[in-house]
Parts: structure tokens; C-alpha cells; sequence
């Protein structure tokens, strides 16, 4: 995972860039569509004030999730930006995707209404695509960035990352441009045909799109607030130091939790040798936390609890959860 530092600050950068994007887009589509007529345009209009919202939601995850621990909060505020980022994709759906779908079978079914002033759409599209283009250049920057340092691909890399906020820009500006694909097909059927009906088609495109992605961004949220693992690759390296350990004759159970972007709670249940004084016993939790934190910068929590690795209990529970019996010390 990257720098918390680094990766806040380019994080912050893509979603400013992209609400002052989406605002400037918002008005002159709005514009547009007033002048216009075109149901489509209207609805990419709502398409990016959703997106606006969705910025200043964002923003405000990444901020109040960078408030230190405290008592109310021992672990820290990490997990508001999976709440506030899952707002974000309640927002796309509730403001973009609902009035784009009414706005379309509004047109499909309703009067016909007259297009005037096409070049305007075409115009206010071409200006809306070029400025789009500049957020999601920057949304891709930074993943692409961040997926090197973690050496993955892009797409792999997508699908594992605990930061909300880039994944949200790249995936509302990915469907800012192909909504205004949609849009730009609309308004010139529209204009060859003589028939509005491709305006209202284009619509509920736009709306279908929209509310794919909310549901994509949603769930992605949705998990990282339940509780999501930590990167298996960081749970390998945590079971191989721990399994590595000389005081240590069993790994029985691992368990790792995404606290919030950069951040991972571990809990650990080790069968220690028996031979160990308690003091002993003491003094290597203590050094094996700390190890895990120096090795692992994501690591910010650690806890150790000794276990029998013969209990039948907890066997259990490991076996229901993993369906694994316990890894012993090579």
C-alpha cells in the first residue's frame, strides 16, 4: 500500500481537481439543456452535479478520516472514508442515475418535444469531454502510480485497494465520458431523425450506467465497512514472520482487519513453547508486535494471545471459519 502521507495528499489532489471539473461541466450542461431541450443533455447535467456531491463527500472522508484516536475512538476514524465514500455512491444513484431514468422514460413516453440549437449540445459536449478527460487522466495517474509501488496490475490492484477516493473519481469519470458519448448520440439521432425518442433512449443509458456504478462503489464500500482482510500477501508475510518466531510451536489462528486506508489490525493466537517463563512469554509478544509494525508499515495494531493449539473449541472455530487446521512451526 502507499505512503499515508503521499497518498492522502494525491488523493485530495484527484478529487478537488475533479468536483472543480465536475461544477464548471454541471453549469453548462444545465445550459445546454435548457436551451436545447435535450432530455439527454439534462440528464448529464444531473449526471455532474451527482458528481459534484460525490467530490464533496469525498473530500470530507478524506479529512475527518485523518483525525487521530481517541477515547471514544481507540482505533481512529480511519473507516469514515468507507462511510462517507458510501454515501458518495448513494449519491450517483440518487441524484444522477433516478432523474436520468425519469428524464428519459419521461421523453420515451411522454409528448415529443421539439430540439432547437443542436450545436450548442455538441459544443457544451466537446468542452465537457475535453475537461473530463483531464480528471480522469489524473484519476488513472494516481492508480497506475499506486499500483506499481504495490506491484500489481492496474485491474488487480483495483479490486484489492482500501482507498475509496481515486477508485470512485476514476470510475464516475470513466462513466462522465461514455455518458457523454451517450449523450452526444442522442442529441444527433435526434436531430437526424426528427424523433426525440433517441434523446429518451440516451437518457436511460445514462441512467442504467449510473446506477452501475453506484452499485459497483457500494459494494466495494460496503465491505471495506464490515470489516474486509487485510491484502493476502501482507497476511502471508505476517503467518510467515509469526510461524518463523523461535518462541513459537504453532500459528492456531490469524486474523487481520482493514481499519481504514494504510491501516490493519492483527490478532494473532499462538501456541508458545511450553518451556517459556512468563516473563518470557511477556517480553516476546511485546518484540513480535513490534517486529510486525517495523516490517509492515500498514500494521498498526497488534495483538498476541497465547492458546493451546489442542483446544477443541477454538480447533473448531478455525476450521468453521477457514476450513484449515491450524499451520504448526516448521
Amino acid at each position: 500500500m502507499s505512503d499515508e502521507s503521499e497518498g492522502g495528499g494525491e488523493s485530495t489532489l484527484t478529487v478537488v481537481l475533479a468536483g472543480g471539473v465536475n461544477l464548471a461541466i454541471a453549469i453548462l450542461k444545465l445550459v445546454a439543456g435548457i436551451i436545447t431541450g435535450s432530455g439527454a443533455m439534462l440528464s448529464e447535467a444531473a449526471h455532474s452535479v451527482a458528481d459534484t456531491i460525490t467530490e464533496v463527500l469525498l473530500l470530507t472522508a478524506l479529512k475527518r478520516s485523518e483525525r487521530p484516536a481517541d477515547r471514544r475512538h481507540p482505533f481512529g476514524y480511519g473507516k469514515e472514508r468507507y462511510f462517507w465514500s458510501l454515501l458518495a455512491a448513494v449519491s450517483i444513484f440518487a441524484s444522477g442515475a433516478v432523474f436520468a431514468l425519469y428524464e428519459g422514460f419521461t421523453t420515451v413516453f411522454g409528448e415529443g418535444a421539439e430540439q432547437t440549437k443542436p450545436i450548442v449540445g455538441y459544443i457544451v459536449l466537446a468542452l465537457a469531454f475535453v475537461l473530463e478527460s483531464v480528471s480522469w487522466a489524473q484519476a488513472v495517474r494516481q492508480v497506475r502510480r499506486d499500483a506499481k509501488a504495490e506491484q500489481r496490475p492496474f485491474f488487480a490492484y483495483l479490486r484489492m485497494i482500501d482507498d475509496p477516493a481515486p477508485k470512485t473519481v476514476l470510475f464516475e469519470d470513466s462513466a462522465a465520458l461514455v455518458g457523454l458519448l451517450l449523450a452526444f448520440a442522442g442529441i444527433g439521432l435526434h436531430q437526424l431523425t426528427g424523433s426525440d425518442v433517441w434523446d429518451g433512449i440516451a437518457s436511460i443509458l445514462i441512467g442504467v450506467l449510473l446506477a452501475c456504478v453506484a452499485y459497483l462503489l457500494g459494494s466495494t464500500n460496503r465491505g471495506l465497512l464490515v470489516g474486509r482482510q487485510a491484502d493476502p500477501r501482507l497476511v502471508r508475510g505476517i503467518r510467515d514472520h509469526l510461524g518463523a518466531a523461535p518462541e513459537i510451536d504453532a500459528l492456531v489462528d490469524l486474523q487481520t482487519m482493514l481499519m481504514g486506508t494504510d491501516h490493519v489490525l492483527v490478532c494473532a493466537r499462538v501456541d508458545f513453547d511450553d518451556a517459556l517463563r512468563a516473563a518470557d512469554l511477556e517480553y516476546a509478544c511485546v518484540r513480535l508486535a513490534n517486529e510486525l509494525s517495523e516490517r509492515f508499515p500498514d500494521v498498526s495494531e497488534v495483538f498476541i494471545e497465547p492458546v493451546p493449539r489442542t483446544d477443541p473449541q477454538l480447533r473448531a472455530t478455525v476450521l468453521a471459519r477457514y476450513g484449515l487446521p491450524p499451520r504448526p512451526n516448521q
